[in-house]
């Protein structure tokens, strides 16, 4: 008797008009269905392994799931292919059943669930049955010739990168170019002081832990001095005593990025290099960011000690470094931190070089200042000098405090003009009286935005509400938010009417197929007005309902998942979503400036890699999500 699963599944079109049971009589396709199965797959779970034969086909009836080949040495996973609903599973096995592949090759790929499936398993048997219609006959090499299309898009993709970030015929730099091949090593008996000597005369922070050229374990200069500090610490006791088991590790012919994405995303600082399970070498932090570390220390000197004549020169090193960066695969939120650090000091050093020349002129700071920015810088995203975004408040409303910090907010804004950041085409800058004032000007201003909330006020709030303090007054700043904070419990409706108008600008929802979406109806997508601003409006409505004023995003999500607003789960997500956003969104724009291209954030979705399809799908899911959080409370 047939599953009741299957004959309800029967009655839904997307079984009923699959060519498999499509123009057959009822009897016989609940006949052929009643050979298959329903089976469920939680998020994760492996739907087919590698080197297991395979008995049939796969038709995913609910959720996504991604083909998955996995390096053996570093357990890194690499997705070939994104299966959608309605596609089907398990095409490489089709060689077997129709007798062309003289010996069964050994499956080298995995399917793993990446959300909760539902798929019908189809054996071959119902295959060979329907095998005669030519409606399956064309059905299954239309599926094959857009599934080899789908990989020839997806290796050309990786070669073109590879050609993009500056590699000689497409090949990457790896681990053994730039490890040390002689890692200094002891066995698990040898005494911990033994090892402490070594690295004093090798002048190393570790050494490995070795048993007839097998990997024990790793010891570091930190694991000694916290020994050395324990109560009754006794030095002859052997290595294996506090040696990390286990260590992480990095195959000798893995790629530079893989290890350097291990060493940061993993929190540590010595890899290991293995070469058919045995120690090959060791690769450090210091190994990989030498040269980078070099660029970004005379970077940050040149930015300490620049005068307006040296200003222009700053930008250049910044973007070398930002190249460095992407080139390299760092993960792009870890790269947008060490940019951001760097533009901060460069803004600090513009407003004491701009107080500095006032003083030439005989003019002394009255009061107690804070400098804010706004936008990208402000949200920590800045990675090239957009235009400038910025704010001055002060402490005393007084003709003298007025006069100094009008010529203050004029010689900022030259002077930033001056290092490479444009002028505000929105005049949202400290020059401009608009933009600048004592704390009783600023609050009387957030009062009107708020009762007055014109589209022209709320646009004003919505980009004032990405400010980070970066120079002056902590005590000044404290004060400043008490101030905001005030006035929001005044304005209830404020919040309702910023959530009014982030309704018109919904996140897409790619819930289409994902050919008709990519490859028929959609062709683009502006990623900074349909997603990145979205996404920032919905957190600042979400922190501003929960006290949160200013900060990054990142900040403003952890300040949420620590207030119980988001989950540990939502969080993680969340984040992940907007690394894969930002990963697209800056590596295309930074194209754009290196090829001498007009800068645009649209992206053609008809050139994004398998890969990055699955990641976009699944990264605006979560990001409509907290979309339709933070809009649920202000529902009409």
């Amino acid at each position: 008797m047939m599953d009741q699963n299957l004959y309800n599944l029967y009655n839904l079109e997307a079984v009923r008009f699959h060519p498999f049971f499509h123009g057959v009589e009822s009897d016989t396709a609940l006949s052929l269905l009643s050979m298959c199965e329903v089976r469920h797959y939680k998020k994760n779970d492996m739907i087919l392994k590698k080197n297991t034969p395979r008995d049939g086909l796969l038709l995913l009836l609910e959720g996504l799931s991604e083909v998955v080949v996995k390096n053996d040495h570093s357990g890194r996973e690499e997705v070939l292919e994104v299966i959608q609903t309605g596609e089907l599973i398990g095409f490489s096995s089709l060689s077997d059943f129709l007798g062309v592949s003289k010996q069964p090759p050994a499956e080298l790929v995995e399917v793993k669930a990446s959300s909760e499936v539902q798929a019908m398993f189809i054996p071959f048997e119902v295959v060979r049955k329907r095998w005669g219609d030519p409606a399956v006959h064309d059905y299954l090499l239309a599926q094959v010739a857009v599934r080899l299309k789908d990989v020839y898009t997806s290796l050309a993709e990786q070669i073109k990168l590879a050609t993009d970030y500056g590699e000689n015929d497409a090949l990457m730099i790896r681990v053994q170019d730039v490890m040390s091949s002689e890692a200094a090593a002891v066995s698990p008996a040898a005494a911990i002081q033994e090892a402490a000597q070594l690295m004093l005369k090798r002048k190393i922070s570790s050494v490995l832990v070795t048993e007839k050229d097998s990997l024990k374990g790793i010891i570091t200069e930190r694991d000694i001095v916290e020994w050395a500090a324990a109560e009754g610490a006794d030095m002859t006791a052997p290595a294996c005593t506090i040696m990390t088991a286990n260590p992480i590790t990095v195959s000798r012919s893995a790629y530079y990025y893989d290890a350097l994405s291990l060493i940061l995303l993993k929190g540590i600082k010595h890899l290991p290099v293995m070469e058919d399970s045995k120690v090959a070498g060791i690769v450090t932090l210091s190994d990989l960011l030498r040269k980078k570390n070099e660029n970004v220390i005379k970077t940050v000197q040149k930015i300490e000690k620049a005068d307006r004549d040296s200003l222009p020169q700053i930008k250049t090193g910044i973007y070398e470094i930002m190249d460095s960066l992407l080139r390299d695969r760092v993960p792009i939120l870890k790269a947008l931190d060490i940019i951001t650090k760097l533009y901060d000091r460069l803004a600090g050093r513009i407003i004491a070089l701009s107080i500095s020349e006032l003083k030439e002129k005989g003019l002394q700071q009255p009061c107690e200042y804070a400098f804010y920015h706004m936008g990208s810088s402000g949200r920590g995203e800045q990675f090239m000098l957009t235009d400038q975004d910025h704010f001055l408040v002060y402490e005393n409303h007084s003709k003298e405090a007025g006069e100094f910090f009008e010529e203050l907010g004029k010689r900022i804004t030259s002077n930033m003009e001056s290092a490479g950041y444009a002028r505000c085409k929105g005049l949202m800058m400290c020059s401009e009286k608009k933009w600048r004032g004592a704390l009783s000007v600023w609050e009387e201003r957030l009062r009107t935005w708020m009762l007055q909330s014109t589209n022209d006020n709320l646009l004003s709030a919505q980009n004032f509400f990405s400010y980070r303090l970066i120079s002056g007054s902590e005590e000044l700043h404290a004060k400043f938010e008490a101030r905001i904070l005030e006035q929001m419990k005044k304005s209830r409706i404020f919040l309702y009417r910023l959530a009014q108008l982030e309704r018109e600008q919904p996140i897409p929802a790619l819930g289409q197929p994902l050919r008709s979406l990519f490859k028929l109806q959609r062709k683009s997508m502006d990623m900074k007005k349909e997603v990145l601003f979205p996404y920032h409006h919905s957190l600042q409505i979400l922190s501003l309902t929960h006290g949160k004023l200013s900060g990054t995003p990142l900040e403003k999500i952890d300040f949420l998942k620590d207030r119980q607003v988001f989950s540990k789960e939502f969080t993680h997500d969340l984040i992940e979503s907007v690394s894969t956003i930002l990963t697209l969104y800056v590596n295309r724009r930074w194209q754009q400036e290196k090829n001498g291209a007009v800068l645009s954030s649209v992206v053609s979705l008809l050139r994004l890699s398998t890969r990055e399809k699955k990641e976009l799908i699944l990264s605006l899911k979560t990001l409509k999500e907290l979309q339709s959080h933070a809009l649920a409370r202000f529902t009409v």
